[in-house]
């Protein structure tokens, strides 16, 4: 209802809803796009919801997975909407209710009484309808679990239960929630007549095909202890030319007349648009200070080879008493530079390792006390991207 929405933006700012799937107690790059997006309508005056699914995140959103999702406990679904609602303050303004508000939807699914919803709410639902929606359809031939194909109701309960108790008119999220939002606004028609709206955020992909925020490590998260504020900058500085544009767009909030500018850019010019386009968004996720260090470290990473002393680049310890004792495969893994001594093997294997800017090729590598000669520190490399500056400690 293109026409309609528009006119029901000029009326007066609608309240608006984004949901937030705690899946993890950290959001990561793929909430970074729906939640920015919750920020801009609330910068254009709208009253924004931010809903964290404790309720629907106890059955698991089908949605885009082949097979059924992990299933949480209530203990664990609440520890991860903890650090949700931590990350959400720090974006969103929840400080006047007129402004915004951050609620959990278990509050409301776990009164459900089961007989009196499917009769009140499920009798709105056609099966045949509902078996077409893309995230049904590719599960079908694996298997849909009964619980899963709940999801689309509970999630649209959630838009009706939002727009009688708060005036909210407008659900946004990823393209991927289309069916489940158009479930939402279909029910709000049918059960009060009421507007209601959706409104829909690209997922956007690399030339791969990959989902962007995903990398060979994973996820790339908010949290500064799970992705440092360097890693994080320097996974934006390595943004495809043609993502420059759109990602200015949708990840920073500079003017639009300065985002064509840079990203009219090209050759190596447009290094310093993906420059200024980690800068932006750094400093929107994990502040100013964080991106300066992080742009310094980068800039005397590549300029120089060498991590100098800025405190830019994540910082390891090392005990002087574990010199030419520790292995290099170890001392990765207790770091979190790989995962397991089986990734560690293989990236030093491949050569995708450094230490002080020598390639290390034998998985029996140990640290030696040499490597500290001149220094009470040196430089450990993973590939292009990673890199650490280990320091001795007494």
């Amino acid at each position: 209802h293109e026409g309609e929405i528009e006119q029901h933006f000029k009326k007066s700012p609608p309240c608006v809803y984004v949901g937030f799937d705690p899946t993890a107690d950290s959001l990561h790059c793929g909430s970074l796009m729906p939640l920015l997006t919750l920020a801009r309508f609330q910068k254009a005056g709208c009253r924004i919801i931010a809903v964290a699914g404790g309720g629907t995140a106890l059955i698991g959103d089908p949605t885009g997975k082949t097979d059924l999702r992990k299933m949480l406990t209530p203990e664990q679904i609440q520890i991860n909407i903890d650090g949700i609602k931590k990350q959400l303050t720090s974006f969103l303004d929840f400080s006047d209710p007129q402004k915004g508000i951050l609620v959990d939807n278990n509050s409301w699914l776990s009164k459900l009484d089961y007989i009196d919803f499917i009769r009140d709410i499920g009798a709105n639902f056609s099966v045949n309808r509902m078996l077409t929606a893309e995230c049904f359809k590719q599960r079908l031939e694996k298997g849909l679990s009964f619980l899963e194909f709940n999801y689309m109701i509970l999630q649209a309960y959630d838009f009706f239960h939002l727009n009688k108790e708060y005036g909210c008119t407008v659900q946004a999220g990823g393209d991927d929630q289309w069916s489940n939002i158009l479930a939402g606004v279909d029910l709000i028609r049918r059960k009060s007549a009421n507007a209601s709206f959706g409104v829909t955020i690209p997922l956007l992909v690399t030339s791969s095909g990959k989902k962007m925020g995903k990398t060979e490590d994973g996820a790339v998260w908010i949290d500064a202890d799970k992705t440092t504020p360097y890693d994080f900058f320097q996974y934006w500085r390595n943004t495809e030319d043609q993502m420059v544009e759109p990602c200015l767009r949708y990840f920073t909030f500079l003017p639009l007349d300065e985002i064509k500018e840079l990203a009219s850019k090209e050759g190596a010019a447009i290094n310093t648009s993906k420059e200024r386009l980690a800068f932006e968004v750094t400093k929107i996720v994990h502040g100013e200070t964080a991106a300066k260090q992080a742009l310094e470290g980068a800039k005397s990473m590549f300029s120089t080879g060498s991590a100098q002393k800025s405190g830019s680049v994540p910082v390891l310890n090392l005990a002087r008493s574990q010199l030419d004792q520790l292995g290099l495969v170890d001392f990765m893994v207790q770091n979190k530079i790989c995962k397991s001594k089986s990734e560690a093997r293989r990236f030093i294997e491949q050569g995708g390792v450094k230490v002080a800017s020598i390639k290390i090729t034998d998985i029996g590598y140990i640290l030696a006390a040499s490597l500290f000669e001149s220094s009470d520190e040196c430089l450990v490399s993973r590939g292009k991207k990673h890199h650490y500056r280990v320091v001795l400690s007494d």
